[in-house]
């Protein structure tokens, strides 16, 4: 999909790319944008995937360190296929169901929600939900814009650090 875009795809070439029968693809997916939405989902699934081994690791005692270690598993995590992102992002964003029918982005918040409860002391925000909602856009938009071709025209590493900074700023008022 991301080589020939919407238009140049359909079902038979994914099935022909799968390595299954055309009626296989239909067993799951009824049509072309049922498979568009099943991409977004996988992404989500793997951005809470990426978040959940970053943070069931060895626990850094601060909010500061749990956030670097979140924004550089999900900067990697995209860096693996960014043309399939700017595909999902910028040609198909509809597709994305909205955050409260998707059980991976609502498992993204539950988690990231707890994350700030469990550093409450060190937040300066009073509405958590908010925060977490700012946290979370914040992350999503910066790290697309950042990987998503053409990309960010400065070193990946000053990317990723710049984003820990903004988001420290905001939640616990200083860099």
């Amino acid at each position: 999909m991301s080589e020939r875009g919407y238009a140049g795809t359909n079902t038979n070439l994914v099935a022909e790319r799968a390595g299954v029968s055309v009626g296989s693809v239909y067993q799951y997916f009824p049509n072309k944008d049922s498979l568009i939405t099943a991409l977004h989902e996988r992404h989500a699934m793997e951005m809470h995937a990426a978040m959940e081994t970053v943070l069931a690791g060895p626990r850094s005692p601060g909010l500061l360190e749990q956030l670097a270690a979140i924004v550089h598993a999900w900067l990697a995590a995209h860096q693996v296929a960014p043309e399939l992102h700017q595909v999902l992002e910028k040609e198909f964003p509809f597709f994305d169901a909205p955050s409260d029918q998707s059980a991976a982005d609502q498992s993204i918040h539950r988690r990231v929600r707890q994350l700030l409860e469990e550093h409450r002391d060190e937040i300066v925000q009073e509405d958590l939900d908010l925060a977490t909602w700012i946290v979370l856009r914040t992350m999503e938009s910066l790290i697309h814009a950042a990987v998503i071709p053409p990309g960010t025209p400065h070193p990946i590493e000053k990317t990723e650090q710049a984003i820990v900074e903004i988001l420290t700023c905001y939640l616990c008022g200083s860099s």
